[in-house]
């Protein structure tokens, strides 16, 4: 009887400790990872200890050296671009996500189309450019951007607004990124 109940307080137990998330990849509302919205640029490296981080510096209207921050995995495969404020302690301002295991909870990705977008999140507004279409999304800094190219010969070539109803379900995301300034 009492290896019976230890038994089972052992399988509670493990089966506990495996439901523990591994937030390595998530996205959430002010986080990507490790990375939070609150983390200044000078945490990076520790936060990407065991990846790899190249900066590229550039120089502002100020002439301060601002760049972006790519990190690597150790393996090669690009993982993110970081770019900073121009503040005094300068913060994360953009990330751009080039790995499709990063993924929301809805399982959206960089590999995503715009039906997943559309099915999965709550589509705010949608900005025309010159060349793309921005799709920003309610209650998130995440933000996607869809080629015109991705769009009807109609569409590509006009200076006019787009609307969500517009884009083609089959239309591949360009750019996912997240905008913490």
């Amino acid at each position: 009887m009492k290896t019976t109940i230890g038994l089972c307080l052992l399988i509670i137990l493990f089966s506990a400790c495996n439901k523990e998330e591994n937030i390595t990849f998530n996205i959430s509302k002010d986080r990507i990872g490790y990375l939070a919205k609150t983390n200044s640029i000078a945490q990076i490296d520790s936060i990407f200890a065991s990846d790899s981080i190249v900066r590229t510096p550039s120089m502002t209207e100020d002439k301060t050296a601002a760049g972006k921050i790519e990190v690597y995995e150790k393996g090669g495969a690009h993982l993110l671009s970081i770019s900073p404020t121009n503040d005094s302690v300068p913060m994360i301002e953009n990330i751009r996500i080039y790995d499709a295991r990063y993924s929301t909870a809805e399982g959206v990705n960089v590999l995503s189309t715009f039906k997943d977008i559309k099915d999965k999140l709550k589509i705010k507004k949608v900005i025309t450019s010159m060349n793309n279409v921005v799709i920003l999304l309610h209650d998130s800094d995440l933000y996607f951007t869809i080629s015109k190219d991705e769009l009807p010969a109609e569409l590509r070539f006009n200076n006019s607004d787009i609307d969500a109803v517009q884009i083609p379900d089959k239309a591949k995301i360009k750019y996912m990124m997240i905008g913490w300034n």
